[in-house]
């Protein structure tokens, strides 16, 4: 006699990444190019980042999610990085 499979979990509800956007909010700010440089240096340096674009006045960040790192975690990482002094100027976009 056979048993049918036990019943799978649902897929995780949870992205496998976070994509993050911010946006210069003051045009005497430094450009994308050199605000990705050091927003990537201000987030922990094991965090697998991709800018997925970068230009003068908005940066898109895609950060890989695993079982110690949570879209919490990286918008709490992200907000206090952009609260450095070497990012002023810049801001999360709010959707």
């Amino acid at each position: 006699m056979t048993h049918p499979d036990p019943p799978q979990p649902p897929p995780r509800a949870n992205p496998a990444h976070v994509d993050m956007v911010t946006v210069r909010r003051d045009s005497t700010a430094p450009t994308g190019e050199t605000t990705v440089v050091r927003l990537l240096s201000l987030l922990p340096a094991h965090w697998a980042c991709t800018p997925r674009f970068v230009g003068p006045d908005r940066i898109a960040l895609r950060i890989a999610l695993d079982p110690a790192v949570d879209p919490r975690t990286v918008r709490r990482a992200v907000s206090s990085a952009l609260a450095d002094r070497a990012l002023e100027g810049w801001a999360e976009e709010k959707r």
